[in-house]
């Protein structure tokens, strides 16, 4: 069933990253709830309750009954946690809002349910701020949780229902900790929409071949390794971004994924895909390889080439950290006729060494103002650039652009970039291009 003016809900932090992929898949807002499982005293992980930001409180009386926990212990579990919850109210919002969901559909996402309590209290939470209804959706639960749950929610989605349970950590290959930077960019990620139609232009797909749907999809290389990518496009793609993840991430960059899907949202297709196989980054060496990082890159962007509906799209490369130093290095190797422009986060140009003399395609530095080594480097590559080059620094920005609104600048730097090496518009207004930005032909 359809679901009219929907608004996302994760339950941070592991219901975050999969909030965002349901936000993305029906196009809506994207927030978080802020609410905190009250874990059994010498056994944190066993909730015995929540808490809500709003300071609702539910407790768990069997479980509370059977541990034979005290209302003193009980005081101080909710002392500890509100201290905690307005921590990350600060982190994760900051003097954002929240999404107004009055009248609204609610999708409450976690990537798990056990006893419910948290969901419960997050549920109730959003009743009182006027949503019209609540949707609990989850990857897996035990069995019987919708008969005992359902009263709580006005629907209960789960994709499986293992009978023996065992936990939802049990169902997942890898369970660490979500960490708050990555909740932070995929919150931010989720914010990045209002540039979504309007500064769309038509497409120059030179082809009248349809672009491969959205979806993961693997690509051998020269060498015999199978990498793993994400591709995803607007209906009518004005090109083709390949993104360059940098040393020790992934296509799972949150980063990088936040850029991503503010490019699609532009009008560009993106593609995210791992330079090395699993069993190849166990080995630090190749992390830093940056001539085997190149020669990947340069695989993959013949096999894009190989592929109806994207072999005529302008094309573009998007490194971060090392992954900027391989794009350089193959955008020297396939020359600017075919790699359309080149965007630079944080990333490391002196890496490529002599290739920065024969890169022609134009490229656009960004470094962070306080990166203050990384920012030297940049400086330096940029003199021996061959093509056109701007750098482009972020004021008040680390390496890593978690400051507050400047991986959003990011983003729309690179998308005027790309919007005009490869679409051919003219350079974004001063309003696309905030004060905090201080940029400079190099």
């Amino acid at each position: 069933m359809a679901i009219e003016s929907p608004v996302v809900v994760g339950l941070p932090r592991g219901g975050v990253p999969v909030a965002y992929e349901v936000a993305r898949a029906l196009g809506a807002p994207l927030d978080v709830a802020l609410v905190r499982k009250l874990g059994a005293p010498g056994q944190p992980e066993l909730g015995i309750g929540a808490l809500g930001e709003d300071g609702t409180v539910i407790l768990d009386s069997d479980t509370i009954s059977a541990l034979a926990v005290t209302q003193d212990q009980i005081e101080a579990i909710v002392r500890r946690e509100r201290a905690e919850l307005e921590r990350r109210r600060r982190l994760y919002r900051g003097n954002t809002p929240p999404v107004e969901v009055k009248g609204r559909t609610v999708v409450l996402v976690d990537d798990g349910l056990a006893t419910g309590v948290t969901a419960v209290a997050a549920a109730r939470m959003l009743g009182d701020r006027g949503a019209a209804r609540v949707v609990l959706a989850v990857p897996v639960c035990p069995v019987g949780a919708q008969r005992r749950l359902g009263d709580y929610f006005d629907e209960l989605v789960c994709l499986e229902q293992p009978a023996r349970f065992g936990g939802v950590g049990a169902w997942y290959a890898d369970f660490s900790q979500t960490p708050d930077r990555e909740v932070i960019t995929l919150l931010r990620a989720g914010r990045m929409d209002s540039d979504r139609e309007g500064n769309r232009s038509p497409g120059v797909r030179g082809s009248t071949e349809p672009v491969p749907r959205d979806g993961d999809t693997l690509i051998r290389t020269s060498d015999g390794a199978t990498l793993d990518a994400t591709f995803r496009s607007p209906t009518d793609p004005r090109g083709l971004v390949i993104f360059v993840h940098g040393s020790g991430s992934s296509r799972r960059s949150p980063r990088n994924v936040a850029v991503a899907n503010y490019l699609n949202k532009r009008g560009f297709a993106t593609l995210l895909f791992d330079l090395l196989t699993t069993a190849e980054a166990r080995d630090r060496r190749n992390v830093f390889d940056i001539d085997l990082l190149a020669r990947r890159l340069v695989d993959v962007t013949r096999w894009v080439r190989r592929q109806p509906g994207l072999a005529k799209l302008p094309l573009a490369y998007f490194g971060a950290s090392t992954g900027a130093a391989a794009a350089l290095r193959a955008a020297a190797a396939l020359g600017g006729d075919l790699v359309r422009a080149v965007i630079s986060r944080g990333g490391r140009p002196d890496l490529a060494g002599d290739a920065l003399t024969q890169v022609t395609s134009p490229t656009l530095l960004i470094v962070g103002g306080d990166d203050r080594h990384v920012l030297e480097l940049n400086e330096q590559a940029a003199q021996l650039l061959a093509g056109p080059h701007e750098l482009a620094v972020v004021s008040g920005a680390g390496h890593l652009f978690e400051e507050p609104g400047a991986l959003e600048q990011v983003a729309r730097l690179a998308a005027d970039w790309l919007a005009k090496h490869l679409s051919g518009e003219r350079p974004a207004t001063a309003a696309s291009a905030p004060a905090t930005e201080e940029q400079r032909s190099a």
